[in-house]
């Protein structure tokens, strides 16, 4: 709780106190965000400076991708470092359980403050949207400032979020983004010289679901009339047109935001001993695949931005391999100097950031439902997609029976615009992809599938 960071607050720290403990973490965790949207990744638009100078200043990792492109198990994914087989979030509304250990258990098992602030979607549907009683919380004891579902208690001006004591912290007035980073700038300034694990999770760009719209800070959406549109979108119709400005101002205003993060973490001395983590929980391809903004295997939904700076990580470099957030706990862990458990399925990335690449698969794996029960694997070069036929995405974790459904030449079709599932010409590539994904299921806990082949010739 706060009164506690109070009293741990000594001002700024020296080089030498720095040089004697171990490097806190700070997650910058956005909402919806496709990766193409920041300038490093090559968005033409200059909405990310402060990220841009973060990323050309530490990693870059150039293909991110979720394990699930939906917001609870995606969240669950990256705090446990485990596939949705194994911890058991495999659509929103399910709860994770409280057994089940995150990295905030580890961090604080290890003497650091945890804290989290924001949106959190992680507590069972059936006990709502606002307060998440402790035990809910995923290990983050010591400071919580959170609603369990953020865009069902707020509107981008005015709502609240819930202290650990159930507290309603309101706001009004102040766009939803800032107050967030008002709170995380507050625990920053409390939080003393002590070593920290702090989550700040934003709903923007996210939808406002209720309004069924984006909403850009006011006057952000004038700014980016007219927007440069991406090469997947603009063969479909979907609601691109008309939302992209507002899209484009909320990611816009959540870089500002990163950046005066960043700058009182200079302020206070903490910023060279601060491992920084920005990512988002999926993509949004604006209905031009299905009737709403994720739920695919397409590159618009599942692959993310994925920026690590700090302690290990200022190398100015680009990480070319594809990797998963599965892999950002155990990554984090290591950074730290903390144990790996060997329960998490990801792997962490510091072997890639010292460019130790010979064991690295290079593909990651993805559990897709509610739009559907498919599963997934995204190459260097390619995008294989399994569906069940007879199984409901919303009510049906699993299946033993998929049928190939989607093969896309990433080389060739970046935008995923010629579906080449069960084409001739590709059914040696397919029978290796099937093959690597009956492998990767398993090792994720679920049981060796039947895939059926596509059939695209009568």
């Amino acid at each position: 709780m706060m009164g506690a960071l109070v009293r741990a607050q000594g001002g700024q720290a020296t080089g030498q106190e720095r040089k004697g403990r171990p490097p806190s973490v700070l997650v910058f965790f956005t909402d919806q965000q496709r990766w193409d949207t920041v300038g490093v990744y090559g968005s033409p638009m200059t909405l990310t400076p402060n990220l841009d100078a973060l990323a050309r200043k530490g990693t870059l990792f150039q293909i991110a991708v979720t394990p699930q492109p939906v917001c609870a198990p995606a969240r669950a994914c990256l705090w446990t470092g485990v596939y949705q087989t194994k911890h058991g979030v495999w659509r929103n509304g399910t709860g994770l359980s409280p057994d089940t250990p995150t990295i905030a258990h580890h961090f604080k098992r290890a003497g650091y403050i945890v804290g989290y602030i924001g949106k959190w979607h992680l507590a069972p549907g059936k006990l709502g949207a606002g307060f998440v009683p402790p035990e809910y919380r995923g290990g983050f004891v010591d400071f919580w400032e959170a609603a369990n579902v953020l865009e069902h208690t707020s509107h981008p001006y005015e709502g609240a979020l819930y202290d650990a004591n159930g507290k309603e912290l309101r706001f009004s007035g102040i766009y939803r983004t800032d107050f967030l980073t008002q709170r995380a700038i507050r625990f920053l300034r409390e939080v003393g010289k002590d070593p920290f694990l702090l989550v700040v999770s934003y709903l923007e760009p996210h939808q406002q679901n209720d309004w069924n719209r984006f909403v850009a800070p006011d006057g952000y959406a004038s700014k980016f009339a007219n927007p440069f549109v991406p090469h997947d979108l603009r063969p479909f119709p979907g609601d691109w047109q008309k939302e992209l400005p507002d899209y484009y101002g909320c990611v816009a205003r959540l870089d500002e935001n990163l950046g005066e993060i960043v700058r009182t973490l200079a302020e206070l001395g903490r910023l060279d001993d601060t491992v920084i983590v920005f990512t988002s929980d999926h993509g949004c391809h604006f209905r031009t695949r299905n009737a709403e903004y994720k739920r695919s295997a397409h590159e618009s939904s599942v692959r993310v931005p994925l920026v690590i700076a700090g302690p290990k990580f200022n190398r100015a470099q680009v990480v070319p391999e594809v990797v998963s957030l599965t892999d950002v706990a155990p990554t984090l862990l290591d950074a730290a100097g903390l144990p790996v458990p060997q329960e998490m399925q990801g792997k962490s990335l510091l072997p890639l950031v010292e460019r130790r690449v010979d064991e690295w698969r290079n593909e990651a794996f993805i559990q897709i439902s509610e739009s559907m029960v498919g599963r997934a694997l995204r190459t260097e070069r390619w995008k294989y997609c399994v569906v069940a036929p007879d199984k409901q995405g919303g009510h049906d974790p699993a299946s033993e029976r998929y049928v190939e459904w989607q093969l896309y030449d990433l080389y060739a079709d970046p935008h995923e615009l010629v579906n080449l599932a069960g084409r001739r010409e590709y059914r040696d590539i397919a029978a290796q992809l099937r093959e690597r994904l009956k492998a990767r299921m398993v090792e994720a806990g679920e049981p060796e599938p039947h895939i059926d082949e596509a059939r695209f010739y009568p």
